[in-house]
């Protein structure tokens, strides 16, 4: 019966079948004594759940002490053992077994540590200010423009030379161009539109304007552009590129 069995040798031997470390004698005592107690059949799934945890463990933050008490554990799997029973060494292989897995879950929460740090490495990055060099299209014409964007505040400067003055209903639009499917809302061309303004009497101008956010994330830009639209519908994005660069 159960009772009769020291609590440490009934221990020793739940671990010894969870971890199919019995001998077929043992397997066969160890079934007999869980058809005749259900506490036991308990006990087996209790350290059943335990061991299942100890190798995908949930994301949590471990407390300060686990780590020193994990390296702890794995220096007695070094010591010399005192003359014990067989199963007695084979439940403290079992608890370095435990004590290495937990070593490994802490290895793979670091790695998530430094992929999160490495990320947030890359947007700080990308809050360095990006600058894009407008040219011709035509290259018989000398007009350009630059566009400096601070990913930081969205905030741009976008400053145009040469570019030829236009009739009234007409002005200047300045087009952000994402890759396809970018989770920004775009027209028929993968286009934002990013400003709309007018060139002086020189054909030039200068915009202090406001950028769309996938300025953050400088992969998702294709290219910036500028075109002639329609006053009245600039959005309407029918005119071809004056000046472009390529990303």
């Amino acid at each position: 019966m159960v009772w009769s069995m020291p609590s440490e040798q009934l221990q020793l031997l739940i671990a010894g079948y969870v971890l199919g470390d019995l001998s077929p004698e043992e397997i066969e005592e160890f079934e007999q004594l869980l058809a005749n107690d259900p506490a036991i059949a308990q006990e087996v799934a209790q350290m059943q759940k335990a061991l299942e945890i100890s190798y995908a463990p949930p994301e949590v933050a471990p407390p300060s002490h686990l780590r020193a008490a994990i390296l702890e554990a794995n220096k007695q799997q070094d010591k010399p053992l005192r003359p014990q029973s067989q199963r007695s060494f084979s439940w403290i292989q079992a608890m370095g077994v435990a004590a290495a897995v937990l070593v490994a879950a802490l290895g793979i929460s670091n790695y998530r540590l430094w992929q999160t740090l490495h990320a947030l490495q890359t947007e700080v990055q990308q809050t360095e200010p990006l600058t894009f060099v407008l040219q011709a299209q035509d290259p018989n014409v000398s007009a350009s423009a630059t566009l400096t964007v601070d990913p930081s505040t969205l905030e741009a400067e976008l400053n145009a030379q040469n570019l030829p003055t236009l009739p009234p209903g007409k002005v200047y639009a300045l087009w952000t161009v994402l890759q396809q499917g970018a989770p920004f809302t775009t027209d028929d061309k993968d286009a934002v539109l990013t400003a709309v303004f007018a060139v002086d009497a020189n054909g030039n101008a200068s915009e202090n304007i406001e950028v769309p956010q996938v300025y953050r994330n400088k992969a998702l830009v294709t290219a910036v552009a500028i075109t002639v639209e329609d006053a009245s519908a600039p959005q309407r994005h029918e005119g071809a590129p004056v000046l472009i660069v390529k990303v």
